[in-house]
């Protein structure tokens, strides 16, 4: 049973339209129009997951911040999201307040990470959310708003607001949203909650602060080795350019890539223990991209690797089925921020 007591401060405006006038003057959105959340909306939100007003749902463990199902809601329906979908973001927030997650460092830091969303599970179907073309830009309703109210959240509860607790230099545009579905259903592998512990037919969310994802192409081989070189090729940069500390990576393997390695029989650890093994830089290496200064200052020889272990590497069926393209998404800040996976209740 849930009540609808709310804590959150009432406006009265004429329409719509003032509404989201009333909220841009204040810094309430993320810049795009929203949804007013009127309180019988908000109700509507929270009885379809059937929580109190009141419930926390987390809290962001540096300063302590509650975050209350009746933000959490009111979040969703400004973003557009249908009462179905606050499950979904219930689960989300659980996980990014874990400690491991470093909510805090990574929203306040310059370096412009966003959250990346993975759902598995049964839910993605009911949801119709979006796993194959187009799949990590626009294609589907519940990817972009479940995306977009996480935006939110950080923004009005936690006072991400760009230039004052939010420092990044450049963001990018997984900012506004960045939220996918797995394709288990055209996938030979273990769905990736499953392989991090979640049990089969259960719904789940993953989520991984990274930096703007790198588009890669390989059409003109069928070796799964040298696909993967091309996998490698784009961390060894992001190592040399951006962030030479090892952590969570995620590669998003779309269907022609997955065939060449499902035909040779790879599973996404065979495909785990060859990129940790691959993606490796030395450190004399940052001499080719500008940065002798820092090059000689310690052992030039010495050896720094992408991943910790196999394990630190999320790989991820999803994308379009025709195309030999793939993507990989570097963490934030190596080890500081890891992936965290959440059960989705109910």
């Amino acid at each position: 049973m849930t009540t609808t007591a709310f804590a959150s401060e009432i406006h009265e405006v004429g329409d719509a339209l003032e509404a989201n006038e009333l909220y841009q003057r204040n810094g309430w959105t993320d810049g795009l129009p929203v949804v007013p959340p009127t309180e019988a909306a908000v109700a509507r939100f929270l009885a379809a997951a059937s929580l109190d007003a009141a419930s926390v749902i987390g809290i962001e463990p540096v300063r302590r911040r509650a975050i209350t199902a009746e933000k959490v809601a009111i979040a969703a329906v400004m973003a557009g999201c249908l009462p179905e979908y606050l499950p979904v973001i219930v689960a989300i927030m659980k996980a990014m307040c874990r400690p491991e997650y470093a909510l805090h460092g990574s929203t306040a830091s310059t370096g412009g990470s966003a959250p990346f969303i993975v759902v598995n599970g049964p839910i993605r179907l009911a949801l119709g959310m979006n796993a194959t073309h187009n799949v990590l830009a626009n294609a589907s309703r519940a990817n972009a708003t479940i995306g977009r109210s996480v935006r939110l959240i950080l923004l009005n509860v936690l006072g991400g607001i760009p230039g004052q607790l939010d420092r990044s230099t450049l963001g990018h545009p997984g900012k506004f949203t960045f939220c996918i579905a797995e394709d288990e259903e055209d996938s030979p592998w273990l769905p990736l909650s499953a392989e991090r512990g979640v049990a089969a037919g259960i719904s789940a969310v993953t989520v991984l602060q990274v930096e703007s994802p790198h588009q890669i192409m390989n059409e003109w081989t069928h070796d799964p080795r040298e696909i993967l070189d091309t996998y490698a090729a784009a961390m060894r940069a992001n190592l040399l350019t951006y962030s030479i500390w090892e952590g969570n990576y995620a590669i998003v393997i779309p269907r022609q890539h997955r065939e060449i390695f499902a035909a040779a029989k790879w599973s996404k650890q065979n495909i785990r223990e060859y990129v940790f093994e691959t993606a490796r830089v030395k450190r004399s290496e940052w001499r080719t991209v500008g940065k002798a200064a820092v090059a000689g200052r310690k052992d030039e020889d010495k050896v720094y690797r992408a991943l910790r272990s196999p394990d630190d590497l999320l790989v991820i069926a999803a994308g379009g089925p025709a195309g030999g393209f793939g993507a990989i998404l570097p963490p934030w800040y190596g080890n500081k921020s890891l992936a965290v996976t959440e059960p989705i209740a109910g």
